[in-house]
């Protein structure tokens, strides 16, 4: 997709590092502290939750779970849609996505940070966190219970958390390189040089950017799926009324891509106008979410009337209550909220009118967040708070420490949003510069020597492969080309082989896997067996169903992980290097390559 006005590449960048460059807003500062306060009430209400207890919380003896897995399950979903772009419409080659997957990749970590806080929380002794990891301790033989879904929850936000990390990480290393040549204070141009690992933009780096990228999506994509699956476990394997069904897995994928897509959308559009990057960020790219989010949310609104015909038509008195008492009881009002913002409001974006719409985009996001929140809040409050027996029915109101600590994650969502625009690259500026033809006329440049050579400067794609293809037929040994972005044929015009990224991923899966399996054995099966619910664990394979997640879990960790750390260390990239690339504009808008002066055969006659 082709970004407004034809900019050239140096307008590409200045336009992108304009809100980390400039100074702050009278808005911005004004935005942060509001952010910082709500942050601020979250603290305080968290230390609270530590000093006095859970009991601090609105739970009681029937509604264990209520605000708190609530708020949990609801950033994991917002926390959804990042990877999503990235990972999936990377590897459908959808071009729109260059624009906005670097703020959705970011929004993704600060979600996540957020949901993390709830389950530590509620585990009463946070300080005890640790023995949520399989690792020895003072107890002897006491290990994990790997047919837990709370457990499998663990592993798989904590995969979902690093792996999300590291495919922004490395996606933001040609930005840091940008940053990092057009700063002028020492101190900036400092940590940019840390941030960027000493990235210089050359051919095989490239190459082998260009191919972890897509390892990593193709590692990401199932990861996606499983994380909200896992999720919707903690409800679909108990024998709770209400939760015990089996479409909550794609149901709670689609919720989460609903709500993902909403947050990331009411995000972008606000930037778009404060950053001033509506030519990057067009109404094309607001509609295309907007479509997005009216799929899923029809999804959702098929799972909802799937789940309802499915309870009246179980023949189990229990399963028709919960559902009535939802539509009808105490909590009626948060049914229909949920009903009116998940499925009567977004059915609007059929109309394009409407999915053009700035302002109708705002409150449909908005809406949907809302309307997905009490999506969560139903499912688990209603399904609990009507029991088997009408002596433990109970109702379910937050204190103020309930409803601090989630404020306080949206301000300190927020907070780190701010930071972060002020600080990081909001858009992919080499993805987005890869995406288009440059519009400036052609400028070859010879100049000094490197290494007793030349260095030629060229300003497009097109007129770099020509130039290299002169200089091999003359006969020039080229030592090295540097460009701002993947230059789609330059590796075949340079004859540099295939990287082995690939093979070498299959081999670290392959070894996660193996970890895997070895680690619910040990633990579960040879060390200390276990009988939980009449559910022995004489075999390995009598538990494999309930070791799966973990199995997977530990497959997509150590293939994505060591997948980076491989790609780094060929391409010798770490903290402290220093850049190579001989002109800094090779980061921002030109074309070097270094060869050399005399041709290979009268070296050879030499």
């Amino acid at each position: 997709m082709q970004i407004l006005n034809d900019k050239s590449y140096h307008t590409i960048s200045e336009d992108i590092a304009r809100p980390i460059e400039g100074r702050a807003s009278r808005a911005w500062w004004i935005a942060f502290g509001i952010t910082l306060l709500a942050t601020l009430w979250g603290v305080w209400a968290i230390w609270v939750t530590l000093r006095d207890g859970i009991g601090a919380w609105g739970l009681n003896k029937s509604v264990g779970w209520a605000w708190d897995i609530t708020n949990f399950v609801w950033w994991i979903g917002i926390g959804h849609a990042g990877t999503l772009i990235s990972a999936v419409l990377l590897l459908f080659r959808q071009q729109w996505r260059v624009a906005i997957n670097r703020s959705a990749e970011a929004m993704t970590i600060f979600a996540v940070l957020q949901a993390s806080i709830f389950p530590i929380l509620h585990l009463g002794r946070p300080w005890l966190l640790h023995f949520n990891l399989p690792i020895p301790n003072q107890y002897g033989s006491l290990w994990d219970n790997f047919n837990s879904p709370l457990l499998w929850d663990v592993f798989a936000i904590a995969t979902y958390f690093s792996v999300s990390l590291v495919f922004w990480w490395v996606g933001l290393l040609p930005d840091f390189a940008m940053l990092r040549d057009r700063a002028l204070k020492p101190f900036q141009k400092k940590i940019y040089s840390l941030l960027s690992f000493g990235w210089s933009g050359r051919a095989k780096d490239w190459q082998r950017m260009e191919e972890t990228m897509l390892l990593l999506a193709g590692i990401a994509t199932p990861l996606v799926i499983s994380v909200h699956t896992i999720v919707s476990f903690d409800f679909a394997t108990s024998v709770v009324s209400g939760w015990h069904t089996t479409i909550f897995p794609p149901y709670f994928v689609a919720g989460a891509i609903f709500s993902g897509f909403a947050m990331v959308s009411l995000l972008l559009i606000i930037l778009r106008k404060v950053c001033k990057l509506e030519a990057y960020i067009t109404l094309k790219h607001i509609e295309l979410m907007n479509t997005v989010m009216l799929v899923a949310g029809t999804i959702v609104a098929v799972a909802y009337l799937t789940e309802f015909f499915m309870a009246m038509r179980s023949h189990s008195e229990f399963e028709q209550y919960v559902f009535r008492n939802r539509a009808t009881g105490a909590y009626a009002w948060a049914f229909w909220t949920m009903i009116i913002c998940n499925i009567v409001l977004p059915q609007l974006l059929w109309f394009k009118k409407l999915r053009r719409s700035i302002t109708f985009s705002v409150c449909v996001a908005l809406v949907v967040c809302v309307g997905m929140w009490f999506e969560r809040f139903v499912i688990i409050v209603t399904s609990l708070h009507r029991g088997y027996l009408p002596s433990s029915w109970t109702m379910f109101s937050p204190t103020w420490v309930d409803i601090g600590i989630f404020v306080g994650t949206l301000g300190f969502f927020f907070l780190l949003f701010l930071l972060y625009a002020r600080s990081f690259p909001m858009i992919a500026q080499a993805e987005v510069k890869g995406g288009r033809c440059q519009v400036s006329g052609l400028r070859s440049q010879v100049s000094g020597d490197r290494c007793q050579g030349v260095v030629i400067i060229l300003d497009t794609p097109d007129s770099l492969l020509d130039k290299i293809k002169e200089l091999k037929s003359d006969g020039r040994e080229i030592q090295e080309v540097y460009t701002p972005f993947y230059v789609h044929g330059l590796a075949e015009a340079l004859g540099l082989k295939r990287t082995r990224l690939g093979k070498a991923t299959f081999v670290y899966g392959l070894l996660g896997f193996l970890f895997g399996v070895w680690l619910v054995y040990y633990t579960m099966i040879a060390d200390w067996p276990q009988n939980f619910g009449g559910k022995p664990n004489a075999t390995l394979w009598q538990g494999l169903p309930a070791f799966v997640p973990v199995i997977f879990e530990l497959t997509v960790y150590f293939a994505a992980h060591l997948l980076v750390l491989s790609f780094l260390f060929r391409s010798r990239l770490y903290p402290t290097k220093k850049a190579e690339n001989p002109k800094p504009e090779s980061t921002d808008d030109t074309f070097v390559i270094a060869y050399e002066s005399a041709p290979q055969e009268d070296k050879n006659e030499k």
